[in-house]
């Protein structure tokens, strides 16, 4: 996602009065920002992808908090809309067929034979999906692929 495309996200949420949105858009938002001024660079794309993955887990573990604490159950239930609402920004991930042959591909033009190889696999799948791929999937065809 696009940061200008967040600020749009944003608005359209504003004018449709989508408070949860409106909230966990800006959050993401202000972590942005937090870049552009400390970092003195433009956002990118990337570390969009990035501060909604970052988001999502932060809200996940206070979720999970907030169930086990077996507190205010709208707070619980905000808290798994606006997961839902972030995951919804997230790239498509690379899973299943797709996934086993992007593997059978790293594997031919990497050269991989061996379970020691795997570190270097899953790093070239990280660089070609961005990080987008199922890990534990890939981690299982990869254990039956390697010796």
């Amino acid at each position: 996602m696009e940061y200008q495309q967040l600020q749009d996200e944003i608005k359209a949420a504003m004018k449709a009065h989508d408070n949860h949105r409106r909230d966990i858009l800006r959050q993401v938002h202000t972590e942005l920002k937090a870049i552009e001024v400390n970092e003195r660079r433009e956002v990118t794309e990337a570390d969009v992808d990035a501060m909604l993955k970052r988001t999502i887990k932060q809200t996940k573990e206070t979720l999970d908090g907030s169930i086990k604490a077996g507190n205010n159950q709208e707070r619980t239930d905000t808290l798994t809309e606006q997961v839902a609402i972030l995951e919804e920004y997230l790239p498509r991930q690379v899973e299943g067929d797709e996934l086993a042959a992007l593997i059978d591909e790293v594997l031919a033009d990497t050269g991989a034979s061996t379970k020691k190889d795997m570190g270097r696999v899953m790093g070239e799948l990280t660089r070609r999906t961005g990080g987008n791929f199922d890990k534990a999937g890939a981690a299982k065809i990869l254990g039956g692929k390697l010796s």
